[in-house]
């Protein structure tokens, strides 16, 4: 570990204002918490802050709904942050609001320097306009087909499925969220940030290829190649629009009667605010503070966002220039999943953060579960019931709260809370405190799921050290007190080095054996400070429960979620269930033309079909539409088939694909209707 200290400010993504906290902000700050409990531990200085993201057209409708103004409104959701930041153990050192004087100084402040290094321009533009509610909408007020992929119900900035990022004119079929009608285009005057400026796509491409101030990588692999992905070869980014028309709840741009700031500009400004009012709050100056030559940077994200946090923000602080800094790293997690699935509440599949606490259940224990599932990779964290369980019961149970209910009451009764000073040179003790650096290492790159894992590891290593040592017989012996003062001495030992191990994940208990061990706050330094006969411990108290699965983890994940009623179409079956762009990808469809149709002797559904697909040769198709096709009508036609289909064996011979056909599921009459394309395709296209 490195001698010198750090000095960190580090931020989470600043949830939106419009509801309480789900269990992907749980997560996300959770998994901040503990890097910060680690350094922490390290010696190091952290100023972690968040805010609530406060400003946009939903906060604003919001408000108009409930008959109060957006500032009342987002009060009432602030109100509410505590109880779930101090229920889950999550340690901030000041949370803030990007509706406050410090976000618009700053935000208006970045605007004009960016303005003055001509980076700043207007234009005319169409934009949407629902004439219904009298205003132009928002991108998250538009929804229509993606222009990329084609998926349905996409906002008007992005597609949640293929991860494209567009205009919102560029959606299929929009439609006002609001209203439910169709937007008409209205011209106004936005402003824009040249992120297509040569000098903006150079820095952003050493940006993102960069390294922090401790040598690493500022991005993960997975965001990299998204990002590069995104500048293309040539500077792929489109300038960015960051003005939106009143009425609008946000801050208005300088000089600019009527705007303010799309809420993506200011909202990751109001990292710096939060850090400016817990600046004045300590009477710390801020700019001072942030300019300081080992200040680093670091924000905790998720990965939805990134095309906000990687390019647009550190271009905006980059040009932005000092006392602004672009950000050392930018630390991208995946969602919270519950068994492999998306989470939903109308299906019962969402997992309520308030529920959690209300049931009773232990905020360590989802900790600790989070922490057994998180690496530095973008992944998503699955959260099943029996794995959950396994992991509480077994892991922090049975293996570690163990250690310390079988060895404490030993010491405490039998030899006055004193300890063996010379049972503290145990082998086994030193081969804990060697494994010190490598679980620091693991923490300081966020491998908390490795980290557990060599945790555990040890902890098997202690119980079978008791197992085998039965201190329990050894205290019936007689003449073996010094054994079983041995004995539990080292097992206690083994217990506080578990215990500081643990301690980024599970800080309450952490505290509590602090006191109970009587062995001073745990750091890493700590590590070689072993417990001593000169600090006897107190009595042993329970420290953790086990996990009821009737009374807690079944109310909280219900075990048949409630299905979704779909919408049964004119055709008689409703829309499948929903599939990725990658999901659609892999199959290959293909204009085919049929060059002979006969019909198969022996059958009485089935044609056979030879079709062209352009590849040099004839296919072999068998499909059952004889009842509705004569053959001598589909020569010649040209239809839709699947050309990566796993070639069929039939008693008839093998099938090397399969045409498409449309049918209606409630036509008593069994209707089957061919796909034939418009005129003008040919046989080999690929359809997209």
């Amino acid at each position: 570990m490195s001698s010198s200290k750090r000095n960190l400010f580090v931020t989470t993504a600043l949830p939106y204002a419009n509801g309480a906290f789900h269990i992907g902000h749980i997560m996300e700050y959770i998994q901040a918490d503990i890097w910060v409990r680690h350094e922490r531990m390290c010696g190091n200085t952290v100023h972690f802050v968040g805010a609530d993201d406060a400003h946009g057209a939903p906060i604003m409708i919001a408000a108009q709904k409930k008959g109060i103004t957006p500032q009342q409104f987002v009060a009432e959701i602030a109100a509410g942050r505590k109880q779930y930041l101090d229920g889950f153990h999550i340690k901030f050192d000041h949370w803030h609001c990007t509706d406050s004087p410090e976000n618009t100084e700053l935000s208006q402040d970045i605007y004009r320097k960016l303005k003055a290094a001509d980076l700043i321009y207007t234009k005319d533009i169409e934009q949407f306009y629902d004439t219904s509610k009298g205003m132009f909408l928002a991108d998250r007020f538009i929804k229509g087909t993606c222009p990329k992929c084609g998926a349905d119900d996409q906002y008007g900035d992005s597609c949640e499925v293929c991860g494209s990022v567009y205009s919102p004119t560029d959606l299929i079929n929009p439609k006002s969220s609001l209203s439910g009608t169709t937007p008409v285009m209205k011209t106004s005057t936005h402003y824009f940030f040249k992120l297509s400026d040569p000098r903006a796509t150079q820095f952003l491409r050493e940006w993102t290829e960069g390294v922090g101030a401790d040598g690493k990588p500022r991005v993960q692999a997975d965001v990299l190649s998204k990002d590069l992905e995104w500048l293309g070869k040539d500077g792929g980014l489109a300038d960015w629009d960051i003005s939106r028309d009143a009425p609008y709840f946000g801050i208005e741009i300088p000089d600019a009667p009527g705007k303010y700031f799309y809420v993506w500009l200011d909202a990751p400004v109001g990292y710096l605010a939060s850090f400016k009012a817990y600046c004045e709050k300590l009477g710390k100056n801020f700019e001072e503070e942030l300019t300081r030559p080992d200040t680093e940077q670091i924000h905790f994200i998720g990965k939805d966002i990134i095309y906000f946090h990687t390019l647009f923000w550190p271009a905006m602080l980059h040009f932005a220039g000092k006392p602004y800094r672009v950000p050392d790293h930018v630390n991208v997690h995946g969602f919270v999943t519950v068994n492999g699935t998306k989470m939903s509440k109308s299906r019962g599949t969402g997992i309520s953060p308030l529920q959690y606490l209300e049931l009773g259940m232990n905020a360590e224990w989802l900790r600790y579960y989070l922490a057994a599932k998180m690496s530095s990779r973008v992944e998503d964290v699955d959260f099943t019931k029996d794995d959950f369980q396994a992991r509480v019961n077994s892991d922090l149970i049975g293996k570690y709260v163990n250690i310390a209910s079988r060895s404490a009451g030993f010491i405490f009764k039998r030899f006055g809370g004193c300890v063996s000073d010379a049972a503290m040179r145990d082998p086994m003790l030193e081969t804990l405190r060697a494994a010190k650096d490598e679980i620091v290492g693991l923490y300081e790159d966020r491998e908390y799921a490795r980290a557990m894992r060599r945790i555990m590891e040890l902890a098997d290593m202690v119980n079978e050290f008791v197992d085998r040592e039965k201190p329990w017989e050894l205290a019936k012996a007689e003449g073996r007190e010094a054994d079983l003062q041995r004995v539990a001495s080292v097992a206690l030992e083994a217990f506080r080095l578990l215990t500081l191990y643990l301690k980024p994940v599970l800080p309450a208990t952490a505290e509590r054996v602090e006191k109970f061990l009587n062995c001073g706050e745990l750091t890493w330094e700590s590590s070689t400070v072993a417990l001593s006969s000169a600090n006897p411990i107190s009595k042993y108290e329970h420290l953790m429960g086990r996990v009821d699965r009737e009374k807690q983890l079944d109310v909280l994940v219900p075990e048949k979620p409630v299905e979704e009623a779909k919408p049964v179409l004119p055709g008689g079956e409703a829309i499948a269930d929903v599939c990725t762009i990658d999901d659609f990808t892999k199959i290959d469809l293909r204009i085919a033309k049929i060059v002979t149709c006969s019909e198969v002797e022996g059958s009485d559904k089935l044609l056979r079909l030879e079709l062209d697909v352009g590849e040099g040769r004839l296919r072999q198709v068998f499909s059952g539409i004889k009842a509705f096709y004569e053959p001598k009508d589909l020569v010649g036609k040209l239809t839709v088939m699947i050309a990566n289909l796993a070639p069929r064996k039939m008693r008839f011979g093998i099938s090397e694909g399969m045409v498409l056909a449309a049918s209606d599921a409630s036509d008593k009459a069994g209707g089957v209707y061919l796909i034939e394309p418009f005129p003008g395709a040919q046989p080999g296209m690929r359809l997209h």
